[in-house]
């Protein structure tokens, strides 16, 4: 496929097996806190939000520390390295909070990974087939994903212990840091003389990133605050009477839905500009809010499980060929990472405020709240000034 490099495909091949190990383990963590260690739901939250916003903090600094340096595969393997060898050890956790410790040690790994990784993939592919390098990165992520819940709950419907499942995980797992060793990067000279190199600090790195670019990145953030993400899918598909197995097959597929819609949400963006499929996703995710306010069977959910699907297609991987659009040339690890780490500290307040709306006033309002930030973001992003087309193709 045109676009698809060498380092694309591998990337991609990473991807895909560690979120098939990932998701063997995580969607099975809130059940094994809860149902074999005993723990309560403010356990439960605080495992997911302690990691979430460690990875979040550490994006940046890797970033910054990536272009630094000049390098991209050590982070990555580290990163990659890290995450494998934790995941068995869930399996020899005895109480809450060494799930608590193994899961943030977990999330270093990928906040040291996110944003050299997301730079290499955009310095291994033209920038006029860019959308496409990373919808396909995005798509084999998804693809592993949708395997990884699979083999989980088949695991689980065929008898095996949480334990169990852990320690197999960590299978894919080697699988994917072994793939990283035939990532072959491109030297880099520094852009600037060794003198000034060392005076460059992460505070003057930010100063580089235009407004047009700060813009992106604070739209992003807002519609994370709002963006509730799959768990509140899976908890409305409760609500309205479904059982635990049918909404981890409505879970199932979401991620299908995500995983073929990414490499084609990619090469529109290519050929329409990011500015549109981006807004096209964050006004899906707008309708298919306000559905799930007024949703009251199967047939509904269903419909809305897949729409969000298309809807993250369009926003995950285009989000961050736009930042990459965006970014200065020496800075586009800084510039990522500053918008996972963005994005990744709105999205814990966020889902807070989302659950205080779901148990205080109903969970209508949470759809609500999160219609209310959409339209915030739509009109933001309006005023992000794209790349011309014409430009980028010619590359």
């Amino acid at each position: 496929m045109r676009g698809i490099t060498r380092n694309i495909l591998i990337l991609g091949l990473v991807s895909l097996f560690t979120d098939l190990s990932s998701q063997m383990v995580f969607p099975l963590i809130p059940l094994f806190l809860t149902t074999v260690l005993g723990a309560g739901a403010f356990a439960v939250g605080f495992v997911e939000g302690a990691a979430e916003t460690t990875a979040s903090l550490l994006k940046v600094v890797s970033g910054y520390w990536s272009d630094k340096v000049k390098v991209r595969k050590p982070f990555i393997l580290v990163g990659y390295s890290l995450s494998t060898i934790t995941k068995p050890l869930f399996a020899f956790a005895g109480i809450w909070q060494s799930v608590l410790l193994i899961r943030v040690i977990e999330r270093i790994g990928k906040g040291l990974r996110t944003a050299p990784r997301d730079a290499l993939v955009a310095e291994s592919s033209r920038e006029s087939t860019r959308g496409v390098a990373y919808g396909f990165h995005r798509s084999m992520d998804g693809a592993g994903s949708v395997l990884g819940a699979v083999i989980a709950f088949l695991l689980l419907f065929y008898g095996w212990r949480y334990q169990d499942i852990f320690l197999l995980a960590f299978i894919p797992g080697i699988i994917s840091v072994s793939i990283i060793l035939l990532i072959k990067e491109r030297a880099r000279i520094p852009s600037e003389p060794e003198s000034d190199k060392a005076k460059t600090s992460i505070k003057v790195s930010f100063g580089k990133l235009d407004w047009n670019l700060r813009l992106l990145i604070i739209a992003s953030s807002i519609f994370a605050l709002g963006h509730f993400g799959y768990a509140f899918f899976l908890l409305r598909a409760k609500n309205i009477g479904l059982g635990d197995e049918t909404a981890i097959l409505l879970y199932v597929l979401f991620y299908i839905i995500y995983t073929l819609a990414s490499i084609p949400s990619g090469m529109l963006s290519d050929k329409q500009g990011r500015k549109p499929i981006l807004v096209g996703g964050y006004i899906l995710f707008g309708l298919v809010s306000t559905g799930l306010i007024f949703v009251s069977g199967f047939s509904g959910i269903l419909l809305l499980f897949a729409i969000y699907g298309i809807c993250y297609a369009m926003i995950d991987g285009v989000q961050r060929v736009f930042v990459v659009d965006l970014a200065p040339e020496d800075l586009k690890a800084t510039a990522l990472g500053a918008f996972h780490t963005s994005i990744g500290m709105a999205a814990l307040p966020g889902g807070l405020i989302a659950g205080f709306l779901w148990d205080v006033i109903c969970p209508e309002a949470t759809f609500i709240y999160a219609v209310i930030l959409t339209v915030i973001s739509v009109l933001l992003v309006g005023f992000v000034k794209e790349r011309s087309r014409k430009r980028i193709q010619e590359k």
